[in-house]
């Protein structure tokens, strides 16, 4: 199946096709349904974001990418990844805003991020300080981009970013504890 994605996002990339879109949609669209489901399970209960509307709005997105040239399905979902990170911190400004600055949208960051019990923090103060480890080192955040957004494994995210499968778990380790740091002053 992740081969035949491949095939139908190159041709896409490629010609533009709608027709090759159309056949590509349905696969492409559950699978990022169910991301969004883990993504927003990670979420506050009372986040009103839905499954459906952040897979809708990162597919549109997506869409949009047509002239990016996907070499794979793992690269196609490693942006679809970053772009749901983008949405759910939109999605918080906008909230932030209309609340006037109060009640921030928080994410739970699970054992993924921190080796210690929950966390719950802003997704706002995620995203600075994501800003702020990638002007350090950009491919550490985007290995928390691809493993905390996009639920991407290990093996998965050493073939979107070109580094062994242990680079990869060392530097997740770093961007954890260094995010850690930083987000816990933070509260």
């Amino acid at each position: 199946m992740s081969e035949k994605v491949t095939i139908l996002l190159n041709k896409w990339s490629d010609s533009g096709d709608r027709a090759i879109l159309d056949e590509l949609f349905p696969i492409i669209y559950d699978e990022l349904r169910k991301l969004a489901i883990s993504r927003l399970l990670k979420e506050k209960r009372n986040h009103t974001l839905r499954p459906t509307e952040l897979a809708h709005e990162a597919y549109l997105r997506l869409v949009d990418q047509k002239a990016y040239g996907f070499n794979s399905r793992t690269q196609f979902f490693a942006l679809a990844a970053k772009m749901m990170r983008n949405i759910l911190v939109d999605y918080a400004k906008s909230k932030q805003a209309a609340k006037r600055g109060g009640d921030k949208q928080k994410v739970s960051l699970e054992k993924t991020i921190v080796a210690v019990p929950e966390m719950d923090l802003d997704i706002l103060a995620l995203d600075r300080e994501l800003n702020k480890l990638g002007e350090l080192d950009e491919t550490k955040t985007q290995i928390v981009e691809l493993k905390f957004f996009g639920g991407l494994t290990t093996k998965e995210i050493s073939k979107v970013i070109g580094k062994s499968t242990a680079t990869v778990e060392r530097e997740w380790a770093f961007s954890r504890a260094w995010l850690h740091g930083k987000l816990k002053d933070q509260k």
